[in-house]
């Protein structure tokens, strides 16, 4: 059992909760979770996400990063059974660099797409953090969790955060060395601190969060006034939104959603004024669009830009919703948009475009909603 299991409301000096925040409301989204998008189907005898549908790749296929979402989600429910088996499967499938290849056929006979994908392979790497932090040892593994997560963390280290051209700004994947392109939605500063704690390399992840709050700031548009907090799903070092492969879209759109989320965690947690700054320019400009019109893509500008492969009716995507929330969680003046938003994802139903993605999205922002995705505190013999 975790030594933090999941059991009530945590309230938090930097972040206000929803009014009518309930544990039930974070079983039912899990419950949900795992009949519809956790499978033993194709998984080699172990557990995965599956994406019954996706308008860009084939159905039921799974990529690294749910994998990730899945690691994530299992140790804060407290499902350590659940966690090995993610993790496992993941496992089957490493690259040269001992990082998982981010695209699995349905069967689990066929790399669909190789190279790792840093989003997952830092989530990935934080899951085993929190891992070693809540059940300790190994569980079914063949090494500990901390053991594993130190692995994965040099992986990260050598790999996924460039040392040459652009020093210290975090890579797509392994296989993107010496390439301009930044995802913003990928920089997870809180992370990198707990990297930087486990490897005893602080002073090399502070040089990566440094980075990644550069590239955020050049990244977003117009003058001071005018930054609303909307990013590009894919920039180069200097923040101008690329194509960063045939076909990628550069506005703020399903990778681009997440940001605020991930800062929002840096300032909850450690109080960061630099994400406390990006958590104002977004929460003024969704407070301003109102959760119930929130739509899944924007214009760097503001301009709403709904995904063109989203089914319609469009009924919402918890990914753009869940994340809003959480970034205006951090000033009590926002205290009914965030309400709102809460009551909108408790339903469940914001499953536009990806019900994989956004099921994932739905268990997560109401973890972090109620005060239940945090850091949780390493072992006394750490």
């Amino acid at each position: 059992m975790s030594r933090f299991p999941l059991q009530s409301i945590r309230q938090r000096p930097r972040a206000i909760t929803p009014k009518d925040a309930d544990i039930a409301d974070v079983r039912a989204a899990f419950s949900r979770y795992r009949s519809e998008i956790l499978t033993r189907d194709g998984a080699r005898g172990f557990i995965r996400a599956r994406r019954p549908d996706t308008p860009d790749g084939v159905a039921h296929s799974t990529v690294s990063e749910g994998i990730a979402y899945g690691m994530i989600i299992a140790v804060y429910m407290d499902e350590q059974a659940l966690f090995d088996d993610l993790f496992q499967y993941s496992q089957c499938f490493l690259n040269e660099n001992g990082l998982m290849d981010w695209y699995i056929s349905p069967d689990g006979e066929k790399r669909l797409g190789v190279g790792g994908a840093s989003d997952s392979d830092e989530d990935i790497a934080f899951a085993l953090i929190m891992a070693d932090r809540a059940w300790g040892g190994r569980g079914c593994l063949t090494e500990s969790y901390l053991t594993l997560a130190r692995q994965q963390i040099a992986r990260l280290w050598e790999f996924e955060v460039d040392h040459d051209q652009y020093p210290f700004m975090f890579l797509p994947g392994d296989d993107w060395r010496g390439k301009n392109v930044f995802n913003p939605s990928y920089f997870a500063p809180h992370q990198y601190r707990l990297f930087g704690e486990v490897s005893g390399n602080v002073r090399g992840w502070e040089q990566v969060i440094d980075r990644g709050y550069e590239i955020l700031e050049r990244c977003q548009m117009g003058s001071e006034e005018e930054k609303n907090g909307l990013v590009p799903a894919w920039c180069d070092w200097d923040g101008k939104p690329v194509e960063a492969f045939p076909g990628a879209m550069m506005n703020h759109q399903y990778d681009s959603a997440r940001t605020p989320f991930r800062i929002a965690q840096d300032y909850i947690e450690n109080g960061d004024e630099r994400a406390l700054r990006y958590l104002k320019r977004i929460s003024r400009f969704y407070a301003s669009v109102g959760a119930e019109q929130i739509v899944d893509g924007y214009e760097l500008d503001g301009t709403p830009a709904p995904d063109p492969n989203a089914k319609r009716p469009n009924p919402g995507s918890a990914v753009f919703v869940g994340p809003a929330a959480v970034a205006a969680s951090h000033d009590p003046a926002y205290q009914d948009f965030v309400d709102a938003c809460y009551r909108r994802i408790r339903k469940g139903d914001l499953l536009a475009r990806s019900r994989y993605y956004n099921h994932s999205w739905t268990v997560m922002s109401l973890l972090m909603l109620t005060g239940n995705f945090w850091n949780f505190p390493a072992r006394p013999t750490d």
